[in-house]
């Protein structure tokens, strides 16, 4: 399965999209297999589970939200792309996340203020081995999940990324380079 689907290839709203090189890097990150089960918690559009997912065609993805423009946006977007393998769950994390099975892989765009109980939760719902993925755009989020790893380092290794992705854009007879939000990208292993 071809990772890094074009931005347009979704459909969209007002509701915040992971854009297409921040993807490629979070899945990698992730090293989501084909058996795979997935939490994509904050999963706004729904980019992030639809990749997931065709990453995972064996595996499952579940695409925790609290929006509702959101969650028809992911909806739609499992639907455009024929999805069996990916369950929309409406809920504000970490609650949804008790009655889930164990994940190989969590993807965490958002958190709504409450990234320490979703942590919290998710450490007792993934597998040894298990892979993290947290994307922080704000420096309170990365500051929040650094003091949260920190204080929890016998459970998680973790590395961290800044990436900040510029696309040309042409003005006239010239190409200007059209900064994006730069992104924090922090990948986890759980240890035990």
């Amino acid at each position: 399965m071809k990772l890094g689907l074009p931005d347009a290839a979704f459909v969209r709203g007002k509701v915040p999209m992971t854009k297409q090189e921040i993807r490629i890097l979070t899945l990698v990150k992730a090293q989501i297999g084909p058996r795979d089960i997935v939490y994509d918690i904050g999963a706004g559009t729904g980019s992030l589970s639809i990749e997931a997912a065709r990453l995972a065609p064996e595996g499952h993805v579940y695409a925790v939200e609290r929006k509702e423009e959101a969650i028809r946006l992911i909806e739609a977007n499992g639907e455009r792309f024929g999805l069996e393998n990916l369950s929309v769950i409406e809920a504000e994390a970490p609650a949804g996340l008790e009655n889930l099975p164990l994940a190989d892989a969590v993807l965490i765009g958002g958190s709504g203020g409450h990234l320490a109980s979703i942590l919290d939760c998710v450490a007792g719902k993934m597998r040894e081995g298990g892979r993290l993925v947290l994307n922080c755009i704000t420096v309170q989020t990365l500051a929040a999940a650094l003091d949260y790893l920190h204080a929890h380092e016998a459970v998680y290794r973790y590395e961290a990324i800044q990436v900040q992705v510029s696309r040309l854009r042409r003005v006239g007879p010239y190409d200007m380079a059209d900064a994006q939000n730069p992104v924090y990208i922090i990948t986890c292993t759980k240890e035990v």
